[in-house]
C-alpha cells in the first residue's frame, strides 16, 4: 500500500496515456488487457490500491473511462455487468483481503463471469423470506446449501454467484440470512433456462441441492446476510438506473430518429406525447448524473432506487410509443427464434423485443411496488408500512 497522495485529473490521465502507451488496444487481447488495467489501478480508481483501483475520488473514474474510450479500448463485456455492478462492490466492502485478491481482478477481466442468487419462487418483492437453506458442519468448516434460485441473468454462462441463504430459521426473517459466494460449477447446482415472452431465455432458475459452500467463501458475518444484500442491491439499482446516458439517448434514441428520419408517421397527438416524454427522460438523465456526482463522495443511497424506478418507468413509456409511432410496422416480430444470450441487445433488435423486453424492467433490479416503499419511508420519510411478520420467527409464518 503506497502512502502517496491519490492523483487529480491531469494526472490520472497521463497514468492512462502511459498506460495506452505500453498496451496497445489494437493488438493486446481484451482479457490481457483488462487484467493489466486492473493492475494498474485503473479498472475501479476509488478502490484501494491492489484491488485495481488507486485510492482516488469516486468522481475521478469518469476521466479514466473517457480516456479509454476515445482510445476505442477493450471493455468488460455485457454479460460481466453483474459482477463488475454487485459482486464487486459488496466483495470490497465486505470481503476479506484474501477474497479481494482472489476475485476482482478475474471479474473484472471477465475471466471469471457471476451471477446473482437472490429472488425465490416465493422471495421474490419479500426478499427477506428467502427459504434456500445453509446448514453448517463445524468439523468440515463447509455449508451444505438446499433451494431455489429464479430470474437469474447470466447463469447459464457465469463461474460464480453472490447468493443469499437461510441459516438461521428460529429468528425473524431479516436476521436469519447469511451471504456467499456459490461456485455455480459445483455438481449440486443445476441451471435450467427461463424462456420468456421475447422469445429469448435472458433469465434462468436455479435448483441447488447439496451444494458445497466453504465458510471461507462467506462473505459477512454469519446472520448479517440482509445487511450485506443491501449493499448489493442499493449498488445494483444505481447499476441499472443510473448509467451515465448521453442526450436522447437508450431507448429514447429510436424513437427519436424515426420522428425526424419518418414525417410520413408524425401526428400531433404522437407529438405531445413525445415531448412529454422527451422531457421526462432528460429531467431523469439528469437526476442521474447528480446521483453519480453524489456517489463521488459516498455509498449508495435510498436515493438509487428512484433513478431505478424512472428508468423502468420511462423504458416502458418510451417502447409503447415508438409502437404507436410505427403502427403496423410495429407489430412485426422479427426473430422469435429461442436463444440464451450474452446480453440484451436492445437497440440491435426491433421495436416489438424492445417492448417486451422492457415489460422486465419493473421487476428485475427491485419490483416497483417495493421501490416506491423505499423511496417514501427512506426518502421521504413517511409512516412505514405495517409489516405484521416483522418479529416473527421465520419458521412460523406461513408457507
Amino acid at each position: 500500500m503506497s502512502n502517496a497522495p491519490a492523483p487529480d485529473a491531469d494526472a490520472l490521465r497521463r497514468r492512462v496515456r502511459d498506460f495506452l502507451a505500453a498496451h496497445d488496444p489494437a493488438t493486446t487481447p481484451p482479457t490481457e488487457f483488462l487484467g493489466a488495467r486492473f493492475d494498474a489501478g485503473l479498472a475501479w480508481v476509488h478502490f484501494p490500491e491492489g484491488d485495481g483501483g488507486l485510492g482516488a475520488p469516486r468522481a475521478l473514474q469518469q476521466v479514466v473511462n473517457e480516456e479509454f474510450a476515445a482510445a476505442e479500448a477493450p471493455e468488460p463485456p455485457a454479460h460481466a455487468v453483474i459482477g463488475l455492478g454487485m459482486a464487486a462492490p459488496t466483495i470490497l466492502a465486505f470481503g476479506t483481503e484474501e477474497q479481494r485478491r482472489r476475485y476482482l481482478r478475474p471479474l473484472f477481466s471477465a475471466e471469471e463471469i457471476w451471477c446473482q442468487l437472490f429472488s425465490e419462487p416465493g422471495a421474490g418483492s419479500d426478499l427477506a423470506a428467502v427459504a434456500t437453506r445453509a446448514v453448517h458442519d463445524p468439523e468440515t468448516d463447509v455449508w451444505t446449501v438446499d433451494g431455489q434460485k429464479v430470474w437469474t441473468s447470466f447463469a447459464h454462462m457465469a463461474d460464480f454467484a453472490i447468493l443469499v441463504a437461510r441459516t438461521d430459521p428460529d429468528v425473524p426473517k431479516h436476521r436469519g440470512l447469511s451471504y456467499f459466494v456459490l461456485d455455480i460449477h459445483d455438481p449440486g447446482v443445476e441451471v435450467r433456462p427461463l424462456r420468456q415472452a421475447t422469445g429469448e431465455a435472458e433469465f434462468n432458475e436455479v435448483f441447488i441441492s447439496g451444494a458445497r459452500i466453504p465458510d471461507a467463501d462467506r462473505l459477512g458475518g454469519v446472520g448479517e446476510g440482509w445487511k450485506v444484500a443491501n449493499t448489493t442491491l442499493m449498488n445494483e439499482r444505481v447499476a441499472i438506473g443510473g448509467r451515465a446516458m448521453p442526450r436522447e439517448g437508450g431507448m429514447l434514441a429510436p424513437v427519436t430518429a424515426a420522428w425526424r428520419e419518418r414525417p410520413e408517421l408524425r401526428t400531433p397527438g404522437l407529438q405531445d406525447d413525445l415531448l412529454r416524454l422527451w422531457v421526462d427522460t432528460e429531467a431523469a438523465r439528469l437526476t442521474g448524473e447528480r446521483l453519480r456526482q453524489q456517489l463521488a463522495v459516498g455509498a449508495p443511497g435510498p436515493e438509487g432506487s428512484a433513478v431505478k424506478l424512472a428508468f423502468a418507468v420511462l423504458n416502458q413509456r418510451t417502447t409503447g410509443l415508438e409502437l404507436e409511432l410505427l403502427g403496423d410496422e410495429g407489430l412485426r416480430y422479427d426473430d422469435w427464434t429461442f436463444r440464451r444470450p450474452d446480453g440484451t441487445g436492445w437497440n440491435e433488435r426491433a421495436a416489438g423485443f424492445r417492448y417486451l423486453r422492457a415489460k422486465g424492467n419493473s421487476i428485475e433490479g427491485g419490483t416497483s411496488e417495493v421501490l416506491r416503499n423505499i423511496i417514501a419511508e427512506r426518502v421521504l420519510g413517511l409512516p412505514q408500512e405495517i409489516r405484521v411478520d416483522k418479529d416473527v420467527p421465520w419458521k412460523e409464518l406461513p408457507r
